[in-house]
């Protein structure tokens, strides 16, 4: 066959355009070879390129035939940018397109090819470079093929040509450069030239100090991995060009010291270098053997693929100009392997022996009022106000140090000390202890309210007790089913007998745009470092106290959405999101929730811009009447809160998130447009409502009153 007449120094393929004459020739040629296996991939690899997110466009011109004189194969592939996109698309994002393209610009040298060819292998493999340039004047025995991945039809051949084969058959569009009779300190600074940085793992300790020495003129870094208990040194010559070799271990030794040593005499160099109190036990141990019962000292493939990867992790820590100071470390895979253990399953799991235990509802007129100030709703479960009773008055104040980065100006916790009022003058009409209530803006607090019990009866508010002390909310997913007719008009009614008024949405479509506007809301949540982590230091666990914050079975997660949201609570996975522009899926929750829904609706007060916080706290009241008549009419109600709930203006929007406010005021300007909201109203809650199954559990409360009140 063909092959059999190949060249042993033949490492590179023929790379052709059938649209160039020249090559159209050559490749009518090489199809007249005898035993040519012709391979068409590129059915396969477009394929592919339409399955990616982010694929480039691909010219047919570009394409390529790849001539493989000792495979006796000529294969088709896509162009370069196709085939790079396509071979890398699994990279992302560990390395992003845009390192991906910075990484190409780096020149890589690889200088001894036992070692040096998996090393080689991986940084193209990880596509770290954009040009591979190795070294090595040996050639493959049998006895190398312990940490070599070659096999036995590369016995013989000089190890540059096998490493550069294996890598021309992996991408024929990186360029490799072989220097086959290996370096010396008469061909180092021709092997260095235009390199980025240099890999030393060969056996010569001549040409190790020689490397350095080249390595510190032409300041570029030197890597070395030793394969014994992951030993991996750094020597930053491009930054430190003064720096001693081998961290100046070898003292004032010069190259032509290292020059022809035996085993023996090279032994006291390389303890210095390695440090014998370091090496592992069965190396140190191997080394007294060396020239008694082996041949030299032992290498593992294991190791050598250890050490590669920690390679190609500095290669590509240079490229990108990330953080890799000179120094040493070791990662010792064995040491690790011997602190394996049980991994800590901690107590994020609600267990069924742990119920929650909700209070009985107490027995004396002025405890009935109180618990139901407790079981008020208020964003995040903050429960936002200070509490006491004076006399035959109770008293209502919003508490600022329960406030967060969405709670503009005190907005969102006068909305909750609303509702928390209405439950007072529910359970107080149920007792026939209604009295007058007043709003008081400012004093001590920034809002306040009064509740004068009296002797009055008003059966339409004490009507919603029961309602009013089973009021949860619902984050199921709903079934979808259309909204009753008459649900939007009741809901309104309520809504009116507060001051406010009711925007309803039902349209699928319709629907179906919000559900997008407050998913980007979300995804700008979970994107913004300080509401990020206000979002998850409400979230609750099994060994948390659940009377605060969300006790995460409210939540209703599904099991992928449960995985999703221990990802979504690390800030460092949100900082690269949000460097990527990324994050879409972090909306999925609202999507979901909305999509599944049968309405959304807007509560608004008719204030408009120039709503104060008492307006706030009016609004409060009819969110929760029209919730406990949402919940009478059978409907789950959910409520959804876009981070641009309460702002006002830029202004509020730029303090609540920075980097988002051009898009929080596009999607508050879109959100407005689809709910029908007119400029002179504004929003004090946006519930979901659905057909839904009963909640799992509902929310603790704090006490409203702590001991000796």
């Amino acid at each position: 066959m063909i092959r059999d007449l190949v060249p042993a120094d033949i490492f590179r393929p023929l790379v052709l355009d059938d649209a160039v004459p020249a090559d159209a020739a050559e490749l009518a040629r090489i199809r007249e070879f005898p035993g040519v296996a012709v391979i068409d991939l590129r059915p396969a690899m477009r394929s592919e390129l339409a399955r990616l997110k982010a694929a480039p466009e691909a010219d047919p011109a570009d394409d390529r035939w790849v001539y493989y004189p000792w495979r006796s194969s000529l294969v088709a592939i896509v162009g370069a940018p196709a085939f790079r996109a396509i071979r890398q698309d699994r990279n992302r994002n560990k390395v992003t397109i845009v390192e991906q393209r910075e990484l190409r610009g780096q020149a890589v040298g690889v200088i001894g090819q036992s070692a040096g060819h998996e090393i080689a292998y991986v940084i193209a493999l990880e596509g770290t470079c954009g040009l591979l340039r190795i070294a090595d004047f040996d050639t493959v025995e049998l006895s190398n093929l312990n940490r070599i991945p070659g096999g036995l039809f590369d016995i013989g051949l000089n190890k540059c040509v096998v490493t550069g084969r294996r890598i021309a058959e992996l991408d024929p569009y990186l360029p490799v450069e072989i220097f086959p009779a290996g370096v010396d300190e008469s061909s180092i600074d021709e092997f260095l030239t235009g390199l980025s940085v240099v890999v030393e793992v060969c056996d010569s300790l001549d040409v190790k100090l020689a490397a350095r020495e080249a390595a510190r003129r032409h300041r570029i870094p030197v890597l070395m991995e030793t394969n014994d208990r992951g030993l991996f040194d750094v020597e930053r010559f491009d930054l430190e060009p003064d720096r001693p070799p081998f961290h100046g271990l070898l003292g004032e030794t010069m190259e032509s010291d290292l020059r022809g040593l035996s085993n023996r005499d090279k032994a006291p160099h390389v303890m210095r270098i390695l440090d014998p109190n370091q090496l592992s036990a069965r190396l140190a141990a191997s080394l007294t053997e060396i020239d008694e019962t082996v041949t030299t000292w032992p290498q593992l493939g294991s190791d050598v693929g250890l050490g590669a990867a920690i390679i190609a992790t500095a290669v590509r820590r240079i490229g990108l100009d990330q953080a890799l100071p000179s120094g040493r470390i070791r990662i010792d895979l064995e040491r690790e392997l011997d602190g394996l253990c049980e991994p800590d399953r901690g107590d994020r799991i609600f267990t069924a022996d742990a119920p929650l235990v909700e209070s009985d509802e107490p027995h004396t007129p002025i405890a009935r009022i109180l618990h139901s100030i407790e079981r008020a709703p208020s964003g995040g479960n903050a429960q936002p106000w200070a509490v006491h009773v004076d006399g035959s008055v109770v008293h209502l104040a919003v508490d600022p140090a329960r406030t967060s980065g969405m709670d503009i100006g005190f907005r969102g916790s006068a909305v909750a000390l609303g509702a928390a009022l209405y439950n007072a003058r529910v359970a107080a009409a149920a007792q026939g202890l209604l009295g007058t209530h007043e709003i008081v803006l400012g004093g001590t607090a920034p809002v306040s309210a009064l509740l004068r019990l009296g002797a009055r009866a008003d059966p339409e508010l004490a009507a919603d007790y029961p309602g009013m002390l089973t009021r949860a909310t619902n984050r199921h997913l709903g079934d979808g089913r259309p909204l009753d007719p008459e649900v939007l008009d009741a809901l309104s009614v309520s809504a009116a007998a507060e001051g406010s008024i009711v925007h309803g949405l039902v349209d699928r479509a319709a629907l179906g745009e919000v559900a997008e506007l407050l998913a980007e809301s979300d995804r700008v949540r979970y994107l913004t470092p300080r509401l990020h982590a206000e979002m998850f230091g409400e979230l609750r666990w099994p060994a948390d106290d659940l009377r605060t914050g969300l006790d995460l079975r409210t939540m209703e997660l599904a099991a992928d959405e449960q995985a999703k949201l221990d990802i979504g609570a690390r800030a460092d996975v949100m900082a690269y999101l949000r460097d990527w522009s990324g994050g879409v899926a972090l909306g999925d929750y609202a999507h979901q929730r909305i999509s599944s829904g049968s309405a959304l609706i807007a509560i608004t007060c008719p204030a408009g811009i120039a709503a104060d916080l008492t307006d706030y706290v009016r609004g409060g009241s009819a969110v929760e009447r029209v919730w406990i008549a949402a919940q009478k009419l059978g409907l789950a109600v959910q409520p959804m809160s876009p981070v641009f709930l309460y702002a006002r203006d830029d202004n509020d929007l730029r303090n609540v998130s920075a980097g988002f406010t051009d898009t929080l005021a596009s999607i508050n300007k879109r959100f407005s447009a689809l709910m029908g909201i007119p400029g002179h109203e504004t929003v004090t809650a946006v519930l979901r409502l659905s057909y839904a199954p009963a909640p799992t559990v509902r929310s603790a409360r704090l006490p409203v009153l702590g001991p000796g009140n």
